[in-house]
């Protein structure tokens, strides 16, 4: 891991910890973005890379797990809680809301490197599935209205036979037009293009009727 591959904001508003922990995450090769306050966190121009967020509780504008309400919904990276007023309720609301750990201070570096590696992973985790995800909705989108709704017909299970009824459309029809969505959506099988429209939410409006014959 290089210190270009990443980035971890650190939230706090005690000056001597930001520059220890600056310190600390140098030393282990990390590049680190340094705030005294949830504003200035906010407001702040962020670098479109995996990232991590140490976050105090007590901050002078706002309290870190109200913060952590109002932004859990956007993008925003994984967060390692700190903090030197730590009770149970804090911490089990900080973790039902997505955060990766909350620590107390003073906490031992190795757990919190340990929180900052297991934070950074989840967000490259995070990043390659949403670069998935707009890719799979850039391929739906080179579909034509009527290959969405054979997209739409076929992973719901029917046949080609019943799509093709039910689009009013010859068999023949209905299958260059299966042939072409699958091309389109670059799917090997029946089962990925099942996968890839689960990912994409499609709806399933219809369901294979009993008998009939197998294509």
């Amino acid at each position: 891991m290089t210190a270009n591959e990443h980035i971890v904001f650190i939230v706090d508003d005690d000056a001597r910890l930001r520059e220890a922990l600056i310190e600390l995450l140098a030393s282990h090769g990390m590049n680190a973005a340094a705030f005294g306050s949830a504003g200035e966190y906010v407001r702040a121009d962020k670098p479109n890379m995996p990232a991590c967020l140490i976050l105090d509780v007590e901050l002078p504008d706002i309290n870190g797990l109200d913060l952590q309400r109002q932004i859990v919904e956007g993008d925003h990276p994984p967060i390692v809680f700190v903090t030197g007023h730590g009770d149970i309720p804090s911490s089990v609301r900080a973790i039902k809301h997505g955060a990766v750990d909350f620590l107390t201070k003073p906490f031992n570096d190795a757990e919190l490197m340990a929180a900052i590696h297991a934070a950074l992973d989840q967000d490259r985790e995070r990043r390659a599935e949403l670069a998935e995800l707009n890719e799979l909705r850039q391929r739906y989108l080179r579909l034509t209205p009527r290959e969405r709704e054979v997209l739409a017909l076929v992973v719901s299970g029917l046949l080609n036979k019943q799509a093709a009824a039910e689009l009013g459309i010859s068999e023949v029809t209905l299958q260059i037009h299966r042939r072409n969505t699958m091309q389109k959506m670059e799917a090997a099988s029946l089962a990925d293009l099942v996968r890839m429209a689960e990912r994409l939410e499609i709806p399933i409006t219809h369901s294979r009727r009993a008998g009939g014959e197998r294509t």
